[in-house]
């Protein structure tokens, strides 16, 4: 199991990027929450298979047709995430 904490920035709020990313989370059976951030960016915390983060990850660059992504990074943390996947504030 693998905990990452993934910033994507671009043009992503506003056109369901949040819902996007869960939907996408709960598919993959990941752990973690996912929230837009005042600067713009959307912070995404995720736990998991190592396989299933590597396919999240590669969603959330991918983003839904209307979002712009422009940069998606992917960092280990040891957060603690809550069971399931949410939005945040």
């Amino acid at each position: 199991m693998k905990t990452v904490r993934i910033l994507v920035s671009g043009r992503v709020q506003g056109v369901g990027f949040r819902a996007f990313a869960v939907r996408e989370a709960r598919e993959l059976g990941l752990d973690g929450w996912v929230r837009n951030l005042p600067d713009g960016r959307v912070e995404a915390v995720a736990r998991g298979e190592d396989d299933a983060i590597e396919v999240f990850a590669a969603a959330l660059r991918r983003g839904p047709l209307t979002a712009r992504v422009d940069e998606v990074t992917v960092a280990e943390t040891e957060e603690t995430v809550p069971a399931g996947f949410m939005q945040r504030g």
